[in-house]
C-alpha cells in the first residue's frame, strides 16, 4: 500500500529527495514517485493531489525550489497532510522555496522542513503516520533510542580522548 506521495517539482530534485525515499524504506513505508511542476504540468500535479485521496495515500511530500509553489498547490487540491522540502536549486540558496512554502495563506497549510530536509519531511510523515498505527509508532520511537545511543557512544568517546590530553 502507497502511504506516502512524493512529488518533487523536477528531477533535479532528486538528489536531495532520494534521502526522503532511503528513509522511508527504511521503515518500510510503501510510497511512490512523481515529478509534476507546478507551473508547467498544473493539472498534472492537481490530479496527483485529488486522486491521492482516494488511492489510500495518507501523505503528500512535496519537494520544489525557487518560487516553490508546488506543496501549496498541492494543499490546496487535497484533504490531506503536505509537508513541503525546500530545495537549495536558486541564488537565493533556498530561501526563496523556504518562505514559499512557510507563508501560505491561512486555511491553506503546508507542514515545512528545513532546506534540503528531505530526510526529516520522511521523518515526519512516519511520525504521522505512527498516530494511527502503533507499529509504525513503534519504530519510530526505537529510530529515536538508537539515536540517543549513538549520542551518548560519541559522548564516551570524548570523554576519553579529553582524559588522554590529560
Amino acid at each position: 500500500m502507497k502511504q506516502v506521495l512524493i512529488i518533487m517539482g523536477s528531477d533535479s530534485d532528486w538528489p536531495i529527495m532520494k534521502k526522503c525515499i532511503q528513509t522511508l524504506q527504511e521503515f518500510a513505508i510503501g510510497f511512490e514517485v512523481h515529478v509534476a511542476s507546478a507551473h508547467r504540468t498544473t493539472e498534472k500535479a492537481l490530479s496527483l493531489a485529488h486522486e491521492a485521496d482516494q488511492a489510500g495515500v495518507e501523505v503528500i511530500i512535496a519537494g520544489a525550489g525557487a518560487a516553490a509553489h508546488l506543496p501549496g498547490v498541492l494543499a490546496a487540491a487535497t484533504p490531506l497532510p503536505v509537508i513541503g522540502v525546500p530545495i537549495n536549486a536558486t541564488a537565493l540558496s533556498g530561501v526563496d522555496a523556504l518562505y514559499a512554502m512557510v507563508q501560505m495563506p491561512s486555511g491553506i497549510p503546508v507542514a515545512t522542513v528545513a532546506i534540503d530536509g528531505a530526510k526529516n519531511a520522511a521523518l515526519l510523515a512516519v511520525e504521522i503516520l505512527g498516530v494511527k498505527d502503533k507499529k509504525i509508532r513503534e519504530k519510530i520511537v526505537q529510530y529515536k533510542k538508537q539515536m540517543a545511543l549513538e549520542v551518548n557512544e560519541k559522548d564516551e568517546k570524548i570523554q576519553r580522548l579529553v582524559g588522554e590530553l590529560s
